[in-house]
């Protein structure tokens, strides 16, 4: 039994977010739940501004008007894939950095 799902299946038909986390239901029943912190622009959204948001492609993305964010459901169930890595410091680094 494969648990593949071909891509043009995801697509999300609820959206939530709380003050920490954004929740996505997926046509198939799945839920997704995600760190807002991954999305410094919603983490940084007022409640209104993340409670308006709309569907892009019929549920392949979700777009946040007020706040100019997009984000791909792709993107939720395959982070490696989309997210940047964080360059990490050095201690004097960092200490330099409070400065």
């Amino acid at each position: 039994m494969s648990t593949l799902v071909d891509k043009a299946e995801v697509i999300a038909v609820a959206v939530s977010c709380s003050d920490d986390a954004l929740g996505v239901t997926l046509a198939d029943g799945r839920t997704v739940s995600v760190p807002l912190a991954w999305f410094p622009r919603l983490l940084a959204a007022t409640p209104k501004q993340r409670a308006k948001w709309e569907f892009i492609g019929g549920g392949i993305g979700i777009h946040w008007p007020a706040i100019d964010e997009d984000i791909s459901i792709e993107s939720l169930l395959q982070p490696h894939n989309f997210m940047r890595p964080r360059k990490l410091r050095s201690p004097k680094q960092k200490a330099k950095a409070r400065k």
